[in-house]
């Protein structure tokens, strides 16, 4: 089960940000008070400006710097204006990223190109690799403790990018390097309430997604992403042909919004949502809450591939405990079998990549 934070947190979220001082009261009641530093890589783009305004409207963040290649002085400008205690700075170009990244606790990177329609993530490998590889070799290098948080896709090949890069450099903690896939979690959940609501008898309606967990396991692309319907909670059944169609729609979630955007680009909004749901759980977790709970793709042995998503208990170090897999349905186990071999080849891809990385 996903942490209680976690369900306030997407509860607070959800109920959208009538004033900024609505949500920033919401925070003051769920977290306790913190004084983080949070960086965002790529804060300009369709998910970095959303993502950083929920962000600055959290009162676990104190110091909130924003890094681009362009218009960050006037994305920062913009957030400062905001009511609430986090001091905001924009960053811009390469020169002035290790100013940014300085005493950093938490980085989030979701700089990169994104989807457009025809494209499956693993082709923004070339484009996206380059980016992630140069931005977490600064990470290494000027804030080597924080948390890493990458959004950039395809993640299943730019964790072990990013993984890569700090061995590198000698400053590698598995415990610190997360592959955000709250999005596929955040998608089961709406979808899940969507379809019991739908087809359930009129008392059964209205099924709260913010009530609603569904585990996803695996990675972070197609038949990788792995929904554990049934280990749901509040506990739901469909009829095998719902469940894969279900399963499918969850799985093809990305694919939806990019065709939906028509070439305007992918999924931004729910994606800043997401991002700042992980986030947060984090930030609460280092600053000594317990029982917090969030998926993530990161190094792990529960399976025969070097990375995998699975719950993990989140503490003041990161990576607490990997809750791994718990039970499986058979249709569940077919289906991690099944993301294996894509899974192997999307790993060795980063990492033949960050090897021979300058």
């Amino acid at each position: 089960m996903l942490s209680r934070l976690s369900t306030a947190t997407a509860a607070a979220l959800r109920r959208g940000i009538a004033t900024s001082a609505q949500l920033y009261n919401v925070s003051v009641v769920c977290f306790a008070q913190n004084n983080a530093k949070v960086a965002v890589l790529g804060a300009s783009g369709g998910i970095g400006q959303p993502l950083s305004l929920l962000l600055k409207n959290s009162s676990l963040v104190s110091k909130l710097s924003l890094y681009d290649i362009a218009h960050t002085p006037g994305v920062a400008a913009d957030l400062s204006h905001i009511e609430t205690k986090a001091n905001v700075k924009g960053f811009m170009g390469p020169e002035q990223l290790p100013e940014c990244l300085k005493g950093c606790d938490v980085v989030v990177i979701p700089a990169g190109v994104p989807r457009k329609p025809g494209m499956t993530r693993d082709d923004l490998f070339n484009t996206n690799a380059s980016i992630v590889a140069s931005l977490t070799t600064a990470c290494a290098k000027h804030c080597p403790e924080a948390m890493i948080c990458i959004i950039s896709n395809p993640v299943n090949s730019t964790i072990p990018i990013t993984s890569e890069v700090f061995k590198k450099h000698g400053v590698y903690n598995p415990n610190k390097i997360f592959g955000v896939t709250t999005l596929d979690i955040v998608r089961a959940n709406t979808f899940v309430a969507e379809l019991k609501a739908g087809h359930e008898e009129p008392e059964d309606k209205g099924l709260d997604p913010a009530r609603v967990t569904v585990p996803v396991i695996g990675g972070h692309a197609g038949k990788t992403i792995i929904p554990l319907i049934s280990q749901c909670t509040p506990k739901v059944e469909f009829p095998q042909d719902q469940l894969e169609k279900l399963t499918a729609r969850i799985q093809e979630a990305g694919t939806e919004v990019v065709q939906a955007k028509a070439g305007a680009g992918s999924a931004t909004l729910s994606m800043a949502y997401a991002g700042a749901r992980f986030v947060f759980s984090l930030l609460d977790a280092m600053s000594g809450k317990q029982g917090v709970v969030e998926c993530a793709f990161v190094r792990s042995d529960v399976t025969e591939v070097p990375y995998f998503s699975t719950p993990l208990q989140l503490g003041k170090k990161g990576i607490e405990k990997n809750l791994g897999l718990g039970k499986l349905s058979p249709f569940e186990e077919k289906m991690v079998a099944a993301a294996m071999s894509e899974l192997k080849g999307s790993i060795k891809k980063g990492e033949d990549f960050a090897k021979n990385f300058k």
